[in-house]
């Protein structure tokens, strides 16, 4: 038997060391959270005569808790362990200031932790409000500037479209006098081959008849001036033909900078009205990084500005070129009308079978227009119909996508699905049907306009036809045109 306090050391092992601190810190230890004791796995009999050392320290002679170690010094000088199992019950025991320095380390990691907790929490909190604000203010921020920038370009948009009316209706108004002009062109060759025809069988008279007298001069006048206002008709008809180049030119980069103003606009109005609660919105990454950009906006606003100074410039020089044509269509009805009168020899008589075919023709042409139209409009019927029946097979498939997810037993093929795979056949075959009727109809639209223009070529025919009896077999001065015609409206 040996004191209390004394170490037993195997003979067979080496002695441990004493560490250097009594306890593992609590917060290592597993087994703090769990057992109210060390755990030590004692795998030698108690009966040994040594010792464990782990979580054992030996026990001072004088303690410094003066009160709670006198009956236990008492009992370590006096007192000797009769038997092992007495002993066992000392073994792998702390001391009393042990536990309270123990209990003092648990409350004062115990108030750091919640001090610093606490700060965590209260400086987390104001660190979201204030990146909460700072993002709601950016935010903010950038949706004026995108309200701005909606605004800037619905203002250049509105000036475009004003510009681009203001070109077309100049465009059109040129084109309108650029026919009239044709149609004027073509008038005079009326007059001329009458003037011409008159000359040649004026040749064939015989005997006496055959005179220089003044209305073989008047017709060598008219031949010379229609001659001449066919000059400049051509003259003022290439300059329109260049003039509308121009316009069309001008009023296309008018209408593509629309069209761009258009799809910004729209996209710049979206991206104003986005919400954080908005559909759609979702991560892009590394988009921040991408300048696709070409442009600062005082070249964007150049660029428009220099498309419609240029549309503005092509619809003053077009303005004055209209102008040349009214003075210069008048001025030559003028003249030719008035050599007319001078010559004075009036013809008649159509011939009655052409003006019939012609007739005949025009009618027929408008009862083809008329089945066009509706051809054109079965056509769109065909086509809506396709459409809504698209929308049963999405249904459709959709229900039988979904059901191939049924998990497994589930997967039963029962009356719904397969009525879903008649549903889906029924559908497509409509569908086919559908679509070989619009190949049908659209065929027939393709022969229906074959023959419209069949017959409008016949129908040139025929009015060239009808010129031609009326030049040659008819009296031509007859057919001269009235001053309307010569200057283009009919």
């Amino acid at each position: 038997m040996e004191r209390l306090g004394c170490t037993l050391t195997a003979t067979y092992a080496h002695p441990r060391p004493t560490p250097t601190n009594f306890l593992p810190a609590i917060s290592t230890m597993a087994s703090s959270y769990r057992d109210r004791f060390p755990h030590s796995n004692l795998t030698h009999s108690l009966s040994l005569p040594w010792r464990p050392s782990t979580y054992y320290k030996v026990t001072s002679s004088f303690p410094s808790v003066a009160p709670y170690c006198t009956r236990s010094q008492r009992v370590s000088e006096n007192t000797m362990l009769p038997f092992v199992s007495n002993r066992t019950t000392f073994f792998t025991r702390y001391t009393p200031d042990d536990w309270y320095r123990s209990n003092l380390t648990n409350y004062q990691e115990s108030n750091t932790s919640r001090h610093n907790s606490e700060k965590l929490r209260v400086d987390t909190s104001r660190l979201i409000q204030d990146k909460y604000q700072q993002t709601r203010k950016t935010q903010a921020d950038t949706t004026q500037n995108l309200g701005e920038r909606v605004n800037d370009i619905g203002f250049w948009k509105s000036e475009i479209i004003h510009e681009l009316d203001e070109m077309i209706g100049e465009t059109n108004a040129l084109t309108d006098v650029k026919k009239r002009l044709e149609r004027a062109l073509v008038e005079t060759e009326a007059p001329l081959q009458v003037a011409r025809e008159c000359l040649f069988h004026r040749e064939k008279r015989m005997g006496i008849d055959l005179v220089h007298d003044e209305v073989e001069t008047q017709l060598l006048t008219e031949v010379d001036t229609i001659l001449c206002c066919q000059e400049r008709m051509k003259l003022h008809l290439d300059k329109a033909i260049a003039q509308l180049a121009a316009n069309r030119a001008s009023q296309h980069e008018l209408e593509k900078d629309l069209s761009d103003k258009q799809t910004a606009y729209r996209i710049d109005d979206k991206c104003h009205h986005l919400r954080n609660t908005s559909d759609g919105v979702s991560y892009f990454r590394g988009v921040e990084r991408v300048d696709a950009t070409i442009s600062v906006p005082e070249s964007w606003a150049k660029f428009t500005d220099d498309n419609i100074l240029r549309s503005q410039s092509e619809r003053a020089a077009s303005a004055k070129l209209r102008d040349n044509i009214e003075n210069l269509l008048v001025v030559t009805a003028n003249e030719m009308w008035n050599q007319f009168n001078k010559v004075n020899l009036c013809f008649t008589n159509r011939i009655a079978e052409t003006a019939d075919a012609k007739n005949k023709i025009q009618m027929h042409l408008a009862k083809t227009l008329q089945e066009i139209f509706q051809t054109e409009m079965t056509i769109e019927s065909i086509k809506k119909a396709i459409k809504d029946k698209t929308a049963f097979l999405k249904v459709a498939q959709t229900r039988l996508d979904e059901r191939t997810r049924r998990p497994n037993i589930e997967l039963c093929r029962d009356m719904a699905q397969l009525r879903l795979v008649n549903e889906v056949h029924e559908v497509d075959d409509t569908i086919q049907t559908l679509q070989q009727r619009l190949r049908d109809a659209e065929d027939t639209l393709q022969s229906l306009v074959h023959t419209k223009a069949t017959l409008e070529h016949d129908l040139a025919v025929k009015a060239n036809s009808l010129y031609i009896d009326q030049e040659k077999c008819m009296s031509m001065r007859k057919s001269y045109p009235n001053t309307l015609r010569l200057v283009g409206f009919c």
